[in-house]
């Protein structure tokens, strides 16, 4: 599959729903049986209500209540996210169904999740013209906007050229904190 390929699937896809609970709060986590879909941050029941019914709308189907394929993404995410938030894990080997995104913010959040690892960060602009768009750290930006596997796909580690944090979606508070649990900024004093 191309980044140019439609993401909709042509039919009814199978997917399953799961809540897990981490220090920065409970994340939302989707998964189809190619992978993990979406990570949301703050599910509680009513946000995951809303990402719940956004998904069904999307993938033309309820959430799997019984186990299915997809259901073992989201153990294999799960842990991978709990260790991850206890310091016991650096990467992410869950496989990731891309669906969600294409064109430019696809090439741009495969480059992140494979080439800016743990501790790290990289500017807006450095990451335009990894994926080949120098005028492109707007778009950047628009692209960490979209990203439905953050954490997973580390959009945490993107700042601005001049050291600023720049934006996150879910609040700076968070961005913080990921990249304090990753040792790029100091711990919190309270």
């Amino acid at each position: 599959m191309t980044d140019e390929e439609p993401t909709l699937p042509p039919r009814p896809q199978e997917w399953a729903w799961a809540t897990v609970d981490v220090s920065i709060g409970p994340l939302g986590l989707a998964a189809t049986p190619k992978g993990l879909l979406e990570v949301a941050f703050g599910a509680d029941a009513r946000t995951a209500a809303a990402a719940v019914d956004r998904l069904t709308r999307r993938l033309g189907t309820a959430p799997a209540d019984r186990p299915c394929a997809a259901h073992d993404v989201l153990t294999q995410a799960s842990a991978e996210l709990e260790a991850y938030f206890a310091r016991r894990r650096e990467t992410f080997a869950v496989p990731l169904d891309w669906s969600l995104t294409a064109g430019f913010n696809r090439r741009v959040l495969r480059e992140l999740a494979e080439h800016v690892p743990y501790g790290t960060v990289v500017s807006y602009q450095d990451l335009a013209d990894r994926v080949g768009d120098q005028g492109a750290a707007r778009a950047v930006g628009t692209a960490m906007g979209s990203n439905p596997l953050p954490v997973v796909v580390p959009c945490h580690r993107v700042i601005e050229s001049s050291g600023g944090l720049g934006g996150f979606g879910s609040g700076l508070e968070i961005k913080r904190a990921l990249l304090s649990l990753e040792g790029v900024l100091p711990e919190p004093l309270f």
